[in-house]
C-alpha cells in the first residue's frame, strides 16, 4: 500500500520559516517525480515545487522561487519543502505527490510541468497559515 505521510505544517507569523516533510511507502522512492502543491477554498490546486529523485534536481513555481527549497533524502524516503519569508498569500494546504501516470519525466522541470490529474499518489495535505 502506497502512502504518502505530509507533517510540518502550522500557524507562523509573516516572515517566518516552516519545513514541510513527506515521508513515501510502499513505492521506490529513486527515480520519480515528486511535487509540491498547494491549494486554498475556492481555487485550484497550485504547483509550488518539485524534484526529480533520480537526477536530485529541482524546479519551482513562481510563487516558491526565492523563498522555499525542496530537497530530498533518499535514505528516509522523504521530501522536504522549506519556507521561509512566508506570506498571508502563502496560506493553504500543502498537499506532496509522487509518481506520474503513464508518462516519464527526465528531470524536475518536465515534473512541475505535469498537472494535478498526472499524479498517481497524493498525500492527505498539511495546513499552513500565515498570518500578517
Amino acid at each position: 500500500q502506497v502512502q504518502l505521510v505530509e507533517s510540518g505544517g502550522g500557524s507562523v507569523q509573516a516572515g517566518g520559516s516552516l519545513r514541510l516533510s513527506c515521508v513515501v511507502s510502499g513505492i521506490t522512492f529513486n527515480a520519480k517525480c515528486m511535487t509540491w502543491f498547494r491549494q486554498t477554498p475556492g481555487k485550484e490546486r497550485e504547483v509550488v515545487a518539485s524534484v526529480h529523485t533520480g537526477r536530485a534536481d529541482t524546479s519551482y513555481g513562481d510563487s516558491a522561487k526565492g523563498r522555499f527549497t525542496v530537497s530530498q533524502d533518499n535514505n528516509k524516503n522523504t521530501m522536504y519543502l522549506q519556507m521561509n519569508s512566508l506570506k498571508p498569500e502563502d496560506t493553504a494546504m500543502y498537499y506532496c505527490a509522487a509518481d506520474l501516470r503513464g508518462s516519464y519525466c527526465v528531470g524536475a522541470a518536465c515534473c512541475r510541468a505535469r498537472g494535478v490529474s498526472e499524479y498517481k499518489y497524493w498525500g492527505r495535505g498539511t495546513q499552513v497559515t500565515v498570518s500578517s
